[in-house]
């Protein structure tokens, strides 16, 4: 005879999760992420509506934004500065380095404030906490392809064609990512303990921008400081950028190798960091 009394459900057989608090240094739960993986959609969807709601340009920024800054660029370093773009025009040279550096920006600054952002949905359901940056960061993939097409525009008008080369974009655009992914994993965990972390953001971002070969060449660089510039992971995704669609002579090289291992540090020491820090998000955010 069965120990429950005939009832709809038995207490016996309904499964329970206990949430707890983590202790120490954690597993990344990955499996659990995958788990999540509609949520982390539904999220990226969210990010891209609540973007471009209300506004009267809606996409055209994800266009002018690359496009202003190239004039700007063209205008004071290529044309009154004579800044050297190794014998590319000097507005397609910019703009190359402009479309993946405005990608990672975009991820930079919405993943470093999404926590804070989301601190109702935080204190009030359990989900694996690394769907908030992430979708934070994928959500700029809609700007990338708009400004991606404003370059490829830009090739057509100067006769620039695609080569094979093209075909590591993806692996660029994927550096672009994890940098920005990593950095914003840190700075999110960071900010809610620290609310002064978003201050921070914007002068980081720009001070980066300036350490970024966007407006000038890395080549003014001799070898090997031009690999070691290569610590800055978004000097191996713009000149990759450069070689991979404009065919420039300055192929990256061990610069690449040098950003992807920074990238992938920041990225795998970020996660972990951010695990470590999740379980007081609910009580300080």
């Amino acid at each position: 005879m069965s120990a429950c009394p005939e009832t709809p459900i038995c207490a016996d057989t309904v499964p329970v999760l206990r949430i707890e608090p983590s202790k120490g240094w954690v597993s990344l739960k990955l499996r659990e992420l995958w788990q999540f993986r509609e949520l982390l959609y539904f999220l990226t969807w969210r990010d891209i509506k609540v973007r471009y709601k209300q506004t009267a340009l809606g996409a055209a920024w994800a266009i002018l934004q690359p496009l202003l800054t190239m004039l700007i660029f063209s205008l004071f370093f290529g044309r009154l500065a004579k800044m050297p773009s190794d014998g590319l025009p000097y507005p397609i040279f910019t703009l190359a380095g402009l479309v993946p550096w405005t990608f990672f920006a975009y991820g930079l600054n919405q993943s470093s404030n999404s926590l804070v952002g989301s601190a109702n949905l935080i204190k009030k359901v359990y989900f694996p906490r690394l769907t908030i940056p992430i979708s934070s960061v994928l959500g700029g993939v809609v700007d990338f392809l708009f400004a991606f097409g404003l370059l490829v525009v830009m090739m057509l008008y100067y006769g620039v064609g695609l080569t094979w080369q093209a075909l590591w974009l993806i692996p660029f655009f994927l550096l672009a990512f994890v940098t920005s992914l990593g950095v914003g994993l840190w700075l999110s965990a960071l900010n809610v303990e620290y609310r002064d972390v978003r201050y921070v953001v914007p002068f980081l971002v720009q001070f980066w921008m300036y350490a970024t070969p966007i407006a000038y060449p890395s080549s003014l660089l001799g070898e090997p400081w031009r690999t070691v510039y290569g610590i800055n992971p978004m000097v191996g995704v713009v000149e990759g950028f450069r070689w991979a669609l404009l065919g420039a002579k300055t192929q990256p090289g061990p610069m690449v190798a040098v950003s992807s291992t920074v990238a992938v540090l920041l990225l795998v020491s970020g996660a972990f960091y951010f695990r470590r820090m999740e379980r007081t998000f609910a009580d300080v955010v």
